[in-house]
């Protein structure tokens, strides 16, 4: 049966592929099937899911209360941070649906709109994340290459956030304009977005080639350049040997955080830019289903920001210890006043000084 350019009987409809298409659902091909019915998608997936939904809900709960709600003083780092830890949470959020879908043999019961704002929002965090960490490398590289300049303002801070959001959400918008649910008659499952009829195959191909370039090769050159510019300063600054060693301390953050970026969001992103590139010419493939395995790993770097975020500031780390520990908001802030003469004869000292202060705050992540 041929519908178009594409031939139903080889192509694989944006995932699975499909080997019959009629007007009530389409039969997957035998490959497809097993993937289907096998335990990597229907155990081990929704397994990991389940990990990341445990560890990443309350820790990017606590995390974007910390930031946008607990601190008194906002500064550019915490709103930036705080809405990283805000697209995790949403993410997260909504894992429970998939969890449930994989878990009932990849059979969605809750209907096309569901489907619809799943697919949405997963994606719409996922690169949400990307391009946060991408604004926040840069916010790092401006605080350490140039501490004494101009600083990027609060107001900066919030309106790159609004605009990264906007920005996503809009590029989002044709994954709702194609049915994500369709009924996969020689399983007897209605799958979510994980099979497209071939009338509607621009719709996935367009956007997953357009957000894999938008969403994570550019955000990944940001990182990386922003991070090699870092190092520079970093090890061109020339500091006292207690500043070594936090400025040491900066520089395994970073790298850290550089490779778990990659490590996650690489994978995934690269196998789906493949899998629809191949799909585009017409060449039939089985990288969906590599890709569905490297999305859900890749998605462990929603709920290992918080600890990332735990390592890099001080700031949160107090917050958290107190809240840990059930204190009180005035005996936390009796617990600061020690502290303040230190920190505010450290802002007194010399340029060199104010340098090593921010290489200590701002170079980690």
């Amino acid at each position: 049966v041929s519908y178009g350019r594409y031939n139903s009987t080889d192509i694989a409809l944006s995932g699975f592929a499909v080997k019959l298409e009629t007007e009530e659902g389409v039969g997957v091909s035998d490959t497809s099937m097993s993937v289907l019915n096998s335990s990597l998608t229907t155990v081990f997936i929704p397994l990991i899911y389940i990990f990341i939904f445990i560890v990443g809900l309350p820790t990017n709960a606590m995390a974007v209360w910390v930031f946008l709600i607990r601190m008194k003083m906002k500064h550019p780092a915490s709103i930036l941070l705080g809405n990283l830890a805000l697209a995790d949470l949403l993410f997260i959020i909504w894992l429970p649906m998939k969890i449930h879908y994989h878990f009932n043999n990849n059979n969605w019961i809750f209907g096309e709109q569901l489907c619809k704002v799943l697919v949405g929002f997963f994606y719409g965090n996922m690169y949400c994340s990307t391009i946060f960490i991408a604004c926040i490398s840069i916010q790092r590289y401006w605080a350490v290459a140039r501490p004494l300049s101009h600083k990027l303002t609060n107001r900066v801070a919030v309106c790159v956030s609004v605009c990264v959001w906007i920005v996503v959400w809009l590029l989002t918008t044709p994954l709702y304009q194609y049915d994500q649910t369709v009924q996969v008659t020689n399983l007897n499952i209605t799958t979510c977005h994980d099979v497209t009829r071939s009338s509607q195959l621009s719709f996935p191909i367009g956007f997953f080639l357009t957000m894999g370039i938008v969403g994570y090769v550019v955000p990944s050159v940001v990182c990386i350049v922003a991070y090699l510019l870092t190092f520079r300063s970093l090890r061109g600054s020339v500091t006292d040997s207690d500043s070594e060693k936090k400025k040491k301390k900066a520089i395994i953050l970073m790298v850290i955080v550089l490779v778990m970026f990659l490590v996650c969001f690489t994978p995934s992103n690269i196998m789906l830019m493949v899998h629809y590139s191949l799909l585009d010419a017409e060449i039939q493939n089985e990288a969906y289903s590599f890709y569905i395995v490297a999305l859900c790993l890749g998605s462990l770097n929603s709920c290992l920001d918080p600890f990332v975020y735990y390592f890099i500031s001080d700031e949160f780390r107090e917050h958290v210890k107190n809240m840990l520990k059930c204190r009180s908001e005035r005996s936390a802030e009796r617990m600061k006043v020690p502290s303040s003469p230190v920190k505010s004869s450290s802002e007194s000292t010399t340029a060199e000084g104010k340098f090593s202060e921010h290489t200590a705050t701002d170079a980690s992540l």
